[in-house]
């Protein structure tokens, strides 16, 4: 048992390490970020059913459900368009650093969700976390669209985050997610009918290279993720699978730097800024998880 506890660890690690990767994938994929996001879903909504198909997964689910589960599609749609077009306005360790403030907003979030009063030290770490992005913010102020774009893909990854907790209680993950696609390429379609160009011929005249990438986002970094993360749940609790996301930012600023040192060069104030947050977030972690100890052996 020790031993498929540690397999499960390293891979749990690795599903970290690809998360980090997806903001490696937006840096290499040329196409705006919402034709990105509109991609990403619709390759993962194949490939996700056919895994419903060969697992043979049942997919009938309450309509009631499908209502939450396509209001949760769309806030990940969100998230991902944000996200991805803080990438393009500013970087990947902006992107990044500002998506580590999703922790704060999660402790907000939580509350109202799960109905349980606020934990004194969140207000405290959500305080000091704010004087983090103070200090990129004032350090880095010609990113201050990808800085916004970063704090508000933080907060929809918290809100889809806290409402999928909520979900995984009645359905599995992978029911759950593949409705959440569906309705997020539902939502993104309306979006660009409306507001965008449609679809028309240069809509889906992107280079090999860019179909490359997006396959392995779709398939790797969000099919096989999303899907694993539920295997690997079974063995690690889902709270330590959650801790160990945190190191998320880390993992894809590490590689931002080693992949795109010239773009991902920054000020020193930035580093201090974005070890403030990255470290509150890791102590906010590390607090629940005794918390959750101390709990469990009363």
């Amino acid at each position: 048992m020790p031993n498929v506890k540690l397999k499960n660890y390293f891979h749990l690690h690795f599903l970290v390490f690809i998360a980090g990767f997806t903001a490696i994938l937006g840096e290499l994929i040329t196409i705006k970020a919402v034709n990105l996001v509109w991609y990403r879903m619709v390759m993962a909504s194949i490939l996700m059913l056919l895994y419903i198909v060969i697992a043979k997964v049942k997919l009938r689910v309450s309509p009631k459900a499908i209502i939450r589960f396509s209001i949760a599609g769309i806030i990940i749609a969100l998230h991902w368009i944000t996200f991805f077009g803080a990438i393009d306005e500013a970087n990947i360790s902006i992107a990044l650093a500002m998506f580590s403030t999703g922790a704060f907003f999660a402790s907000f979030i939580e509350p109202i969700i799960y109905k349980r009063t606020i934990i004194w030290y969140e207000i405290i770490f959500g305080i000091i976390v704010i004087i983090g992005v103070f200090i990129i913010t004032q350090s880095e102020l010609k990113y201050l669209t990808g800085i916004v774009l970063g704090i508000s893909s933080a907060f929809f990854s918290s809100l889809f985050a806290v409402l999928n907790g909520s979900f995984l209680k009645r359905n599995t993950a992978t029911v759950i997610s593949f409705y959440e696609f569906l309705s997020g390429v539902f939502f993104i379609s309306i979006y660009i009918f409306c507001f965008g160009d449609g679809f028309n011929a240069d809509f889906f005249n992107i280079s090999q290279s860019d179909l490359g990438y997006l396959f392995i986002l779709a398939s790797v970094c969000t099919t096989y993720a999303f899907i694993a993360a539920v295997y690997v749940m079974k063995v690690i609790s889902p709270y330590s699978v959650v801790l160990t996301y945190n190191l998320e930012p880390i993992y894809g600023i590490m590689l931002a730097v080693i992949l795109f040192p010239e773009k991902e060069k920054m000020s020193v104030s930035f580093y201090y800024g974005a070890a403030i947050i990255i470290s509150v977030v890791l102590l906010n972690a590390a607090l629940k998880y005794k918390r959750k100890l101390k709990r469990s052996h009363t």
